[in-house]
């Protein structure tokens, strides 16, 4: 979620703001990796995930949205459409937990309630 507040926020290119990330921040190896595959992953379906994010988000305009809001959802929504190992009560509840630590008081019920009514939406989740 950093790399992709960082990268739209300065215009920062995605993969740089990640290695920026990295070079500044200690993480090991595993949880370097994985957020380059969410990275990479959202990147590689930045259409169809803004899209599930305009759509579920119903009387919001994604320019309306916080920041910090926008690419929680993001990482949200690729871990419950293209991550089948995740379950989507764990995407869902750890995009809660992170927009609790990193958003407004507002900001955990709006989060659950666009990812939950995309959860119902997909078949076997």
């Amino acid at each position: 979620m950093q790399a992709l507040f960082q990268s739209e926020f300065a215009g920062t290119p995605i993969m740089e703001a990640l290695q920026h990330l990295r070079d500044h921040f200690e993480a090991s190896r595993k949880a370097y990796d994985y957020a380059r595959e969410i990275v990479e992953g959202i990147t590689a379906h930045w259409q169809e995930i803004n899209e599930l994010l305009r759509h579920h988000s119903r009387n919001w305009r994604m320019d309306r949205m916080s920041l910090v809001d926008r690419n929680i959802l993001r990482v949200a929504i690729f871990e419950l459409c293209y991550k089948d190992e995740v379950p989507a009560s764990v995407a869902i509840n750890e995009a809660i937990e992170v927009a609790k630590r990193y958003s407004t008081d507002e900001a955990g019920p709006f989060i659950n309630g666009i990812l939950d009514g995309l959860r119902l939406a997909l078949p076997g989740k």
